[in-house]
This record gives structure tokens, sequence and C-alpha cells, in this order.
């Protein structure tokens, strides 16, 4: 069964950055980051198949980069130039297809089987 441990997260002013960490432990087939903002549905940001090719939402193209590192097992999001409309908590998520068929598509994931706890990321004016 694969687990996820997310840190990082916080509180920053409009135009700053944050970066966001998800450690896994187990094999994954592709991994990502949604976001939930209050009153509003879950949301996939980013993506990261194990080939290393990525994908994001459009609200956060150029401003947001994923990234893993498969020898530590662990998966990035750097957040920069950071606005209000970003405020949510944010979780990373991982699908393994020989388990449930789960895939990455576009920025989302398709039948993820583990969810990390989610961090709150709060972006002020």
């Amino acid at each position: 069964q694969v687990q996820l441990v997310e840190s990082g997260g916080g509180s920053v002013q409009a135009g700053g950055s944050l970066s966001l960490s998800c450690e896994a432990s187990g094999h994954t087939s592709c991994m990502g980051w949604f976001r939930q903002a209050p009153g509003k549905e879950r949301e996939g940001v980013a993506t990261i198949e194990n080939d290393g090719s990525t994908n994001y939402a459009g609200s956060v193209k150029g401003r947001f980069t994923i990234s893993q590192d498969n020898a530590k097992n662990t998966l990035y999001l750097q957040m920069n130039s950071l606005k209000p409309e970003d405020t949510a908590i944010y979780y990373c998520a991982a699908a393994s297809y020989w388990k449930t068929g789960g895939y990455c598509s576009s920025s989302t994931i398709i039948h993820p089987n583990a969810w990390g706890q989610g961090t709150q990321v709060t972006v002020s004016s």
C-alpha cells in the first residue's frame, strides 16, 4: 500500500513563493498535486509520470513546477508568483496502474490509489 506524507506549505503574500514535498513509500506509475479551495471541488494542479513528463493546469502553468527525486521517492511542487486564488489545501496523490488501473491524464489522475494528508497554502493580497 502506497503511503504519502506531505510537508511544506504555509502563508505568504501575493507574489511570493512556497514549496511542497511529498514522500512516497512504495512504487507508483504517476504522481501529482491537487488542491481544494473552500466551497470548491478538488482540482488537479500538476502531474508527473515516471518518464518525467509533466502536465499543468492552465491556471498554474508558468508559475508552478512539479518535479520528483526518484532516489528519494519524493515529489515536489515549487510555487512561484503566488496569487490569492491559489489559496487552498494541497494534496499529493499517486497512482499505481497495476493495482487500480490509475493513470495520469493531463493535470489530473484517474483512479489514484493514494492521497497525502493535505497541507494548507494561504496567499494574502
